[in-house]
């Protein structure tokens, strides 16, 4: 499945994404408000596919949003935002997570958050058989090891392009291709070993 990007709506190209960057870092509460609407709910979502945590995932988007906005006077868009807000994001969650391990208080069990958008649903499934799907797409995530995980979150959940990754990662265009391919790989046995269809990956 192809991952959406979806850029501000006054900002249809990578030079009006610019100009409203650089508008949003002199203060345009309009032009920052733009920026947030465009990219809160991915940035929400890739950590709570990460974390399976929904607080949590709440209080590191509005600090990743903080640091952004902290940042951005001095930030010059190359056509590397999205990689470097991601970046940023999947920062503040490891040190959130390496802080709670050393102060040993560990996030409650939860489980991972769903990318059940992934998996074809037909129409009018019901409702049981979809809980299932959805949990079984849930153990196959949490199977993945943390840099396979991080990897099919930020790519179908972050929506960023491998280029992006690349950027994001710090890692050649081609490792991430092939890392890409094996995680999917894991989780399309994972799922058809349990008899739900992979053809969405």
């Amino acid at each position: 499945m192809a991952p959406t990007s979806r850029k501000p709506e006054n900002a249809s190209s990578p030079e009006e994404l610019a100009a409203l960057l650089a508008a949003a870092a002199t203060g345009d509460e309009v032009a920052w408000r733009g920026i947030v609407d465009a990219y809160v709910s991915r940035v929400f979502g890739l950590i709570r596919s990460q974390c399976g945590d929904a607080d949590l995932a709440e209080e590191i988007t509005q600090s990743t949003f903080c640091t952004v906005a902290a940042k951005l006077r001095d930030y010059q868009e190359v056509g590397r935002f999205e990689s470097w807000l991601f970046r940023i994001a999947m920062n503040r969650l490891r040190d959130e997570m390496r802080r709670r391990k050393r102060h040993a208080s560990p996030m409650e069990e939860a489980p991972m958050a769903s990318l059940a958008v992934m998996v074809d649903q037909p129409r009018g499934a019901e409702r049981g058989t979809e809980a299932a799907t959805a949990k079984i797409l849930q153990e196959a995530i949490a199977s993945l090891n943390e840099a396979d995980r991080e990897i099919i979150n930020l790519r179908h959940v972050g929506g960023l392009s491998f280029k992006q990754l690349a950027d994001s990662l710090n890692e050649p265009l081609g490792t991430l291709l092939a890392r890409h391919h094996r995680a999917l790989k894991k989780l399309r046995d994972y799922l058809e070993d349990r008899g739900v269809s992979a053809d969405a990956f």
